[in-house]
């Protein structure tokens, strides 16, 4: 059984920061990329970041050079470092390894005042 747990949301100004952490139980971590995931009120859940197994990482063009996933596979942990925020960024974040094979967790909010 799979579990991802997502933590370290809040509430936060315009141009402050936030950590994000996801916690991956069972087996999957160390076999998988693993990415970040948000879904802002009323539209569809977006791909915002995504770091493979030997680190590699891809961003959405809307988080390039403010956003930064890493991952500590000791831990079976991935992290979401955000600096800048905008009101935009304003969703509730979910990692995930593959979506169609793995539940979401509960996701963690984020809301961002201007």
């Amino acid at each position: 059984q799979v579990q991802l747990v997502e933590s370290g949301g809040g509430l936060v100004q315009a141009g402050g920061s936030l950590r994000l952490s996801c916690a991956a139980s069972g087996s999957i971590f160390s076999l998988y990329a693993m990415a970040w995931y948000r879904q802002a009120p009323g539209k569809q859940r977006e791909l915002v970041a995504v770091i493979t197994r030997g680190g590699n990482k891809n961003y959405a063009d809307s988080v390039k050079g403010r956003f930064t996933i890493s991952r500590d596979n000791a831990k079976n942990t991935v992290y979401l470092q955000m600096n800048s925020l905008k009101p935009e960024d304003t969703a509730v974040y979910y990692c995930n390894a593959d979506p169609v094979l793995f539940p979401w967790g509960q996701g963690a909010q984020v809301s961002v005042s201007s």
